[in-house]
């Protein structure tokens, strides 16, 4: 099956927990159509570069998947009429890169500096 990318983002005044509730409705989605979820990476509440619907943070979500085209077609559609997302990018990818993503990698040699 095809690998594929997600990067979401819901709206700011979402709390954590709803924004994971929301990110996993859509992974369930993925699953029930034959897909599988290879990771999800949260990187938290963070400012945009500029505003969209109003809003300048959202929260940021990775989903690392393993789906049929069917499948993403799917959760993509049901995503963009979802009020409490804002933007949704996919990208077909030849293999998953190992280990944390580069916002995470960024976010822990900033943790270690400032020590």
């Amino acid at each position: 099956m095809p690998l594929y990318e997600h990067v979401l983002i819901a709206r700011q005044d979402l709390s954590q927990t709803q924004a994971d509730e929301l990110a996993d409705n859509f992974v369930g989605v993925l699953t029930e159509g034959g897909g599988n979820l290879v990771e999800k990476e949260s990187w938290g509440l963070q400012r945009m570069a500029y505003k969209i619907n109003r809003n300048r943070k959202g929260h940021y979500f990775l989903l690392k998947t393993d789906s049929p085209a069917a499948a993403v077609q799917e959760m993509e559609r049901l995503m963009r009429l979802h009020d409490d997302i804002l933007r949704v990018l996919t990208v077909k990818v030849k293999e998953h890169t190992e280990g944390p993503s580069i916002v995470l990698r960024r976010r822990e040699e900033r943790s270690t500096r400032n020590r």
